[in-house]
């Protein structure tokens, strides 16, 4: 059996072993187009590598289709990924779930897959961009930039189009297509949103806890709460990518999107009127400067006064309380229109892909037998946390599997 990996990611090397596993004699190339293989391994996790969480379920994960995702964690999940790394010598840290290396280094992560590909006799080709696939004596002809060579399986993990433009360029979108595939089409993901207003450079630079309410056509469309970073165009931080990917596809179809943000989540509303109740009675006569001190960070507090139309200097008087309650409203409700998303480059993933329908349960094509799909190329993406890399682990080994026609089903798909 000969088998060719398109893509020398964390799906592909993952892919490449498991095909490896199922029999040592049969040959096993990938080829990567960038010069070496996984360098958006050594990106991920701020350069620790989060590659998997204990807090894991199938919820946390979008796709157009999600029909049989439990039943492909189900047959490689986290327990199955902590087992295999831990196998290859991996000592690993676990932060509240998010499992990490010991080390605090995704070199570690990529190093382990290498030398295990090495080990287990898998071929590498790098600068090797594979520019077509065709269908041919009942195989496949790989036509890349080293070499045309004859396979009877293909694997496509070649990732989407998220990242350094130089190492990602949505290459296997076009060799799916070329195999009759449905791409649904991508958008970036996990990525900060860029917004009209023209203020953010006043609060740039500020991080602070928050729960944003995303707003598409006027409703609501996701709920998150976390650090909040503001930018000098927009808003970035873990809880905006959470729901970037909802934020970035509603902006394509040409819906309005905003975001609103409660800079003091903790108070309900009850609570809330009760703490400026008592705020305008201890601290009426003071400044404005005064009054609003310590409520939350400064430069915020200022932006919401000079929103609100008050002076610093001004004096907090009973008679011009619809100026103060503007600023309390804008703590609890700050809304933003979003104008777009950041490009690729700047996203760690891709929403959309190839269209989940049109696979098996193992991964492999519904159109084009012998041609199976692993990792981001399809529509599958996941919430931060080291959700990503897992469907790649999980993706790579189950397709790495099919292609020998081991059957991935556990439980019935």
């Amino acid at each position: 059996m000969e088998i060719a990996i398109i893509g020398g990611g964390a799906s592909g090397m993952m892919a490449a072993l498991a095909a490896k596993q199922q029999d040592k004699k049969s040959t096993v190339i990938i080829y990567e187009k960038n010069d070496r293989v996984g360098k958006k391994i050594l990106m991920t996790g701020n350069g620790k590598c989060n590659f998997s969480n204990m807090d894991f379920r199938p919820e946390y994960f979008r796709s157009d289709s999600t029909k049989n995702l439990q039943c492909f964690f189900d047959a490689f999940g986290v327990q199955e990924t902590l087992e295999f790394f831990e196998e290859q010598g991996l000592l690993v840290k676990n932060r509240n779930g998010y499992l990490y290396p010991a080390s605090e280094q995704a070199a570690t992560i990529l190093d382990i897959l290498r030398f295990a590909c090495e080990r287990a006799g898998v071929e590498i080709k790098t600068e090797a961009e594979v520019k077509r696939i065709a269908k041919k004596d009942g195989g496949f002809l790989i036509d890349a930039k080293v070499e045309k060579k004859h396979f009877d399986r293909v694997i496509l993990a070649c990732g989407s189009k998220a990242g350094p433009k130089n190492m990602t360029s949505g290459s296997g979108y076009l060799l799916a297509k070329s195999m009759g595939h449905q791409v649904i089409e991508p958008t970036p993901a996990l990525v900060q949103l860029r917004c009209m207003e023209d203020f953010f450079k006043q609060i740039a630079g500020v991080r602070t806890e928050c729960e944003l309410t995303l707003f598409v056509d006027g409703k609501i469309s996701q709920k998150e709460r976390g650090e909040l970073q503001l930018t000098d165009y927009g808003i970035s931080g873990i809880p905006v990518f959470q729901f970037s990917r909802y934020a970035a596809r509603a902006l394509k179809e040409r819906k309005s999107v905003k975001v609103s943000m409660n800079f003091l989540p903790d108070f309900s509303e009850e609570n809330y009127e009760a703490f400026v109740h008592n705020r305008f009675e201890k601290k009426k006569g003071q400044s404005a400067e005064c009054f609003f001190l310590g409520i939350t960070n400064k430069k915020i507090m200022q932006l919401f006064l000079k929103l609100a139309g008050v002076k610093p200097d001004e004096k907090i008087e009973a008679g011009n309380r619809e100026k103060w309650e503007k600023v309390f409203l804008l703590l609890r409700d700050f809304q933003v229109q979003v104008k777009e998303s950041n490009p690729f480059e700047n996203a760690q993933v891709s929403a959309g892909g190839i269209c989940m329908d049109e696979v098996s349960e193992n991964l492999e094509s519904l159109l084009v037998p012998g041609l199976f799909f692993a990792g981001e190329l399809l529509d599958v993406d996941g919430r931060c946390g080291g959700y990503n890399l897992q469907w790649a682990w999980t993706s790579g080994y189950l397709a790495g599997r099919a292609a020998f026609g081991v059957s991935n089903i556990v439980n019935g798909f």
